[in-house]
């Protein structure tokens, strides 16, 4: 981080098929060793994957389930004389996009009963827009943290 001025975001562009900039953050995110086409290729599949189970429009699905794994609240560690507490803060808005993609990939990459990455990320899709799934169960984690430590939230300046 520089020390003065700030980072500013960098613009990423749409996807080539559905022209969306969070499924372009999505495939991003997905991406290993630099290699974007597999990564691409991974994350239509699963679309098409959960076209075909649903029989709805998968950008309709895929924008209920970012939906539900949004974060409203974290919590943040502040050092107040000396003790850290937990302190409950509201998550901003590229935040809440940036950690629901990564709940998303981390879910499906934790699945075992399925054997393509498109396969693991179509079942996460389906599972997180009926509000289901590991990522909703994480986000679900975050905010009952919040509200367990609520009683600090005068600590926040």
């Amino acid at each position: 981080m520089p020390r003065r001025g700030g980072v500013k975001p960098q613009n990423i562009g749409p996807d080539p098929i559905f022209k969306n900039r969070v499924l372009s953050k999505l495939i991003n995110r997905a991406m290993k060793d630099g290699k974007k086409s597999i990564a691409q290729k991974a994350v239509y599949a699963a679309l098409e994957q959960v076209k075909e189970k649903t029989g709805d429009d998968p950008m309709k699905i895929f924008a209920a389930a970012m939906d539900n794994v949004r974060p409203q609240m974290e919590v943040r560690p502040r050092r107040v004389g000396g003790a850290a507490y937990q302190i409950p803060i509201s998550v901003r808005g590229p935040r809440k996009d940036s950690l629901a993609i990564r709940w998303i990939i981390a879910a499906a990459r934790a699945r075992e009963d399925l054997h393509t990455f498109a396969e693991q990320l179509a079942a996460e899709i389906i599972d997180a827009s009926k509000s289901e799934g590991l990522a909703f169960k994480k986000k679900m984690d975050v905010e009952r943290m919040a509200e367990a430590n609520r009683a600090f939230a005068h600590f926040r300046w």
